[in-house]
């Protein structure tokens, strides 16, 4: 039995655009995120009619994340499932800082950030490690729960990430070359204990380009 997830990146915040660390910081959406969350409602409706249905709505509880799925939710009389182990990395006393800011102030562990080590933590912070673990174990009943259905999941550029990184087996250090867009639906199916990705980055409804946070940095 196949249970195919859409994992789906919250739409654009005014921080995704400045590269400035959300973490936990529970920021809304951009207008143009606002935007993007109507258009993939637009186009999550249409697969419905179109004999491609979800089953059920899973979300991180961060405002971001809730205001990308209600609008597709709704227009599906579906509910959603807020789940904390859905919710982006917690980057500690990083969030709320740019890349330079942390830099600045705290130019030891940026080094050791940028070493991409997945058993660093930032002060207060979660470890890559810790992170993915935390996100296997919050999807993997979310799967158990649907054989054979459809469902989406809506998160963060940071749970993409780990996802993807599971499914094709790639080390946690392991520098990144794949999007992690806003608004996009990345598609992958679970069957007998495996996992393949069927489609990543698909940002084909909407009407601008969506944005990475550019691949240099990891911030989310």
């Amino acid at each position: 039995m196949t249970t195919q997830v859409l994992f789906i990146r919250h739409g654009e915040t005014d921080w995704n655009r400045i590269k400035r660390i959300q973490g936990h910081i529970d920021i809304p959406l951009a207008t143009t995120g606002i935007a993007q969350a109507g258009q993939l409602a637009q186009r999550l409706l249409r697969e419905s009619k179109e004999g491609a249905p979800l089953d059920a709505v899973y979300c991180s509880d961060l405002l971001r994340a809730q205001q990308t799925a209600k609008p597709f939710a709704n227009a599906l009389g579906l509910s959603l499932n807020l789940n904390e182990g859905l919710r982006e990395r917690w980057y500690g006393d990083f969030q709320g800082h740019d890349s330079e800011e942390i830099r600045a102030k705290y130019p030891a562990e940026y080094a050791v950030w940028q070493s991409h080590d997945p058993d660093f933590a930032p002060p207060g912070g979660e470890s890559q490690r810790a992170f993915s673990q935390r996100v296997l174990r919050a999807v993997e009943p979310i799967v158990a729960t649907h054989p054979d259905g459809r469902v989406a999941c809506v998160a963060h550029g940071g749970v993409l990430d780990c996802i993807y990184r599971f499914v094709r087996g790639i080390p946690l250090d392991a520098p990144r070359d794949w999007p992690l867009l806003n608004s996009s639906i990345n598609v992958v199916d679970f069957e007998n204990g495996q996992a393949k990705v069927v489609s990543w980055g698909d940002v084909a409804h909407l009407s601008s380009p969506s944005s990475d946070d550019d691949l240099k940095e990891v911030p989310r």
